[in-house]
């Protein structure tokens, strides 16, 4: 069993989410923040059996696509002065990471503090 989690624009994550309950993945989606541009994005929770691992990844790069925007820069003259001027920058795709499980034990609700990792 693998555990992904894929980091999506918030622009795109309504249709990635639709898109992977359509293909019977069960996703728990998370609101965060990107550190570079500041802007909203969707980190989705996804555990799935190894053999569907591909086709996960492949449904969320068919729903999250990059594209180019324009953001304010400054730029420096060395003589404290700044100007502010924008810049084009690639936006969206996924960024995907995975973990392998060795055992996983299922726990019943309400009794997970019995369950032993």
């Amino acid at each position: 069993m693998k555990l992904i989690l894929a980091i999506v624009s918030s622009d795109d994550s309504s249709m990635v989410s639709s898109a992977l309950t359509k293909n019977n993945f069960s996703v728990t989606k998370l609101a965060t923040t990107g550190g570079f541009l500041m802007s909203g994005n969707t980190t989705f929770l996804i555990g799935t059996e190894d053999e569907n691992v591909d086709k996960a990844i492949n449904v969320i790069g068919e729903h999250s696509k990059k594209r180019k925007q324009m953001v304010p820069s400054s730029a420096s003259y060395g003589v404290g002065m700044y100007t502010s001027f924008p810049v084009e920058v690639t936006v969206g795709g996924a960024t995907i990471l995975f973990w392998m499980w060795s055992s996983l034990k299922n726990c019943k609700s309400g009794v997970i503090q019995k369950c032993r990792y």
